[in-house]
């Protein structure tokens, strides 16, 4: 169909990361991601799915999460996953719509790809890529210059090298004098989320534990935010559809 989209999951939760923390969302995660990030904990979105079109993504969202009613009564947030959301052409289209709603619109991105074709009304959390996670080499650096003061920018960090590597690209590009900057912990993936395709930690890697990430930050005095996947102290760290 001419605006399908390839859909895994539609849910209610908690936003468990970036600046819009704590907050009640509405996730649409879409299928398929063209990376293999070693620490990656959704690799069950690599495949299956259903084909729904806009409308039906909408309409299902509006019966999950209330996104229509009175105002002050109504969910103002959004986020679009993956999987890689910007794999999919249609996923414009959706973004679009959910914008011309009103809707507070989040697009969680790998950085692998042009965020200059969202609508400009979209917030890109893009999630640059550290050593550790294997894909460091596929970001797309025209992508920097792309960022709105209402875009996000994510380190994954696991390891020592993932710090002092991304220490490195804040400085050097100035990220946060363009938009928030998140040092976002990597938590070890439970036994059946280690999916074989995903890429290896190089060798030489130091693991870095979640207070030695904060002290390097309060001991460089960095101007990023700290963060964990408030959802995994909440649920099962390997639940989904949370």
């Amino acid at each position: 169909m001419a605006d399908s989209l390839l859909v895994h999951e539609i849910y209610l939760s908690i936003q468990g990361e970036s600046t819009f923390a704590g907050l009640p969302c509405a996730f649409v995660r879409l299928t398929g991601c063209d990376l293999r990030c070693s620490y990656c904990d959704t690799a069950y979105a690599f495949t299956g799915g259903q084909s729904m079109i806009v409308n039906e993504v909408v309409a299902e969202l509006e019966k999950r999460c209330a996104f229509t009613g009175e105002p002050g009564n109504k969910l103002p947030l959004v986020e679009l996953t993956g999987g890689e959301p910007l794999l999919q052409k249609n996923v414009h289209s959706l973004m679009r719509r959910l914008c011309d709603m009103g809707l507070t619109v989040l697009v969680e991105t790998s950085g692998a790809h042009d965020i200059s074709a969202s609508d400009p009304r979209v917030r890109h959390i893009m999630d640059w890529k550290c050593p550790s996670s294997g894909e460091s080499k596929k970001m797309l650096t025209d992508n920097i210059v792309r960022l709105k003061p209402s875009d996000e920018v994510k380190f994954v960090i696991g390891t020592e090298e993932d710090y002092a590597w991304a220490k490195i690209q804040l400085a050097g590009h100035r990220l946060d004098e363009r938009c928030p900057v998140l040092f976002s912990w990597v938590a070890p993936l439970e036994a059946h989320q280690q999916d074989e395709s995903l890429k290896p930690v190089p060798t030489g890697h130091t693991p870095i534990t979640r207070r030695e990430l904060v002290e390097c930050i309060t001991r460089d005095k960095l101007r990023v935010r700290f963060q964990l996947q408030m959802h995994k102290f909440i649920w099962p760290p390997d639940e989904k559809g949370v």
